[in-house]
């Protein structure tokens, strides 16, 4: 009789306590008897117990020691070089070992990456968020989109850019800073209220860590709606994206030193929410269309 493969953290102790019974003078069916195990799993026991003074015996792989039908070693190697020189999904992989005449199913490519690591998991500790009807955008505040920008400059190093963007109204802020966090996320956001002509309403932002729970939560406390888009839909902050865009064609690609860019971005501002014409607004700037509200 062959006891089944057990996950139980306890059995390994279990194991070493029945062989120690033995070490002192019990029979084998007796400790087996004692201990609740079949008498020839014992004697299995006693012939790989250790006998340093480890108080366990570990539960040995499932894995069988041969298997006729386990992928060519080559094989794996090719899938996982593939990997990472193209970066690309298990099916653009599988499609391409195709090409090179290498067959093999697209489950085998999908187990082979998992069990190399070479697959982004979802964290077992990631927050679901629960994604609630977009607001109908009416007036200016009804919906507000953030998002940040990530610049790298010439030594290599990265400054980052809070941008926030009215839908109806295009007016629009950004700010620079050289990290990343919900706080200053939370911070850029009370400032932007303090110099915009009218309140907000409803906060929408991606998945990005800056706008994880923290966030959320001080945002609910203040007495504003958040809804995060779409996993891997940033056409959901479609405008935000557009205004995004624009800031950096305009004006951040020709500011090059960080002391100039928190120069160029509030002249910038000023300009593009008091004289820049909109095509999107009929020809208007967006301090026009908030009058006009």
């Amino acid at each position: 009789m062959y006891m089944p493969y057990s996950k139980n953290p306890h059995l390994p102790q279990a194991r070493m306590r029945t062989v120690l019974l033995i070490r002192r003078g019990w029979s084998v069916r007796k400790a087996a008897r004692h201990m609740g195990f079949s008498h020839s799993a014992v004697i299995r026991w006693l012939k790989i117990a250790p006998a340093d003074g480890r108080l366990t015996i570990p539960t040995r792989s499932s894995r069988p020691d041969v298997s006729p039908r386990a992928i060519n070693k080559e094989i794996i190697g090719r899938i996982i070089a593939k990997r990472k020189s193209l970066r690309r999904c298990s099916e653009i992989i599988h499609a391409s070992l195709k090409q090179e005449g290498i067959i093999v199913s697209l489950s085998t490519v999908k187990r082979t990456l998992r069990r190399y690591g070479c697959l982004k998991r979802r964290s077992r500790w990631a927050r679901y968020r629960l994604n609630i009807k977009r607001p109908f955008a009416e007036k200016p505040g009804n919906l507000v989109q953030l998002d940040t920008i990530h610049i790298q400059k010439a030594d290599k190093t990265r400054i980052y850019v809070f941008t926030l963007l009215d839908v109806v109204s295009r007016w629009g802020n950004a700010k620079v800073v050289k990290r990343i966090n919900t706080h200053l996320a939370i911070k850029f956001l009370k400032e932007s209220q303090k110099i915009c002509p009218f309140n907000f309403k409803n906060i929408q932002t991606d998945h990005g860590p800056e706008f994880g729970k923290f966030f959320h939560d001080q945002i609910t406390y203040l007495g504003l709606s958040h809804r995060y888009i779409r996993v891997r839909k940033p056409n959901d902050n479609a405008h935000l994206e557009r205004f995004n865009r624009t800031l950096q064609d305009e004006c951040l690609k020709r500011i090059w030193r960080e002391k100039e860019y928190k120069k160029g971005i509030f002249k910038y501002l000023n300009y593009y929410n008091n004289s820049r014409m909109h095509l999107g607004l009929k020809l208007l700037t967006p301090m026009q269309v908030v009058s006009r509200s």
